[in-house]
């Protein structure tokens, strides 16, 4: 087991916290809301004996507290703080993972601040302003923020689950709390104390970024796109292929469905790994 090291950044307007592990070259890993970093470290221990592994949750959520008041949150806002996390961290350019939105904010870094980054795989990021249906899944998400308004977290976020995960899907497996180990049942009460923010001041901007394909193409670099074999036909995999069409690379099929890297993370591990040491360019 490899020990975690847990500190702080200062950004404007907030507190992030995140946690180190393992060594070699430094890998940045960038969880989606309203998850945090506990998402990814079964992921995180999986990789620290290749890799100096870096996770945080995002601004707004778990213990990345907000210095000033709550405000609507965009993708450029989250890249810029994994840039400055990644200026933090050291001169050299990094390998990047983002998961769900996390994807989103390390494609935004990666178009932005492409000399930080030494290539990047993103896990089913959800696009919906990318798909040819965009004005349908618009709606459906103003839908849930229109149902958190009305009627709470709890329904917004079972609307948001039937959103993403799309039509026949298989209902998301419920664990069962008492087989759960401590950090586990730390990360769920974390994650439900997330929502009000998630769904007032995230869902909505979050989900009308585009990433800048131009830039992203023109790039130095190498893109990997990961679509779970599970999936189906939600938002999060059809983005997936999507962008990985529009990139001209071949998506890279990992095990399970959206929560994939969490629960089957030695084999996720194996599968980053191959993508960022052996990327293919577009």
């Amino acid at each position: 087991m490899h020990s975690t090291e847990t500190k702080t950044l200062q950004v404007p307007g907030a507190s992030l916290h995140y946690e180190v592990r393992g060594s070699g070259p430094l890998l940045l890993m960038i969880p989606g809301a309203p998850a945090d970093a506990g998402a990814l470290t079964a992921l995180a221990g999986c990789l620290a004996d290749r890799y100096t592994v870096v996770t945080y949750d995002q601004r707004g959520l778990s213990r990345s507290v907000l210095t000033g008041p709550p405000a609507d949150t965009d993708v450029e806002v989250f890249a810029d703080d994994a840039h400055r996390l990644l200026a933090a961290l050291g001169n050299e350019p990094a390998y990047v993972l983002g998961n769900s939105g996390g994807a989103l904010t390390a494609l935004d870094l990666v178009a932005r601040h492409p000399e930080q980054v030494r290539a990047l795989v993103v896990h089913e990021p959800p696009l919906p302003e990318l798909l040819p249906d965009r004005d349908h899944w618009r709606k459906a998400f103003q839908d849930v923020h229109d149902t958190y308004r009305a009627h709470g977290a709890g329904a917004a976020m079972g609307a948001f689950i039937a959103t993403v995960d799309g039509p026949g899907a298989a209902p998301p497996a419920m664990p069962d709390p008492s087989q759960m180990p401590p950090e586990a049942l730390e990360m769920m009460g974390r994650v439900q104390g997330n929502l009000d923010h998630f769904l007032s001041h995230v869902l909505l901007p979050v989900l009308r970024f585009a990433p800048d394909l131009d830039a992203l193409r023109a790039g130095p670099v190498p893109i990997a796109v990961g679509v779970g074999a599970a999936s189906g036909d939600g938002v999060p995999a059809l983005s997936a292929r999507v962008l990985a069409e529009r990139l001209g690379v071949a998506p890279v099929t990992f095990p399970g469905d959206h929560q994939g890297l969490a629960l089957d993370a030695a084999t996720c591990a194996d599968l980053v790994h191959t993508a960022l040491s052996h990327p293919v360019l577009a």
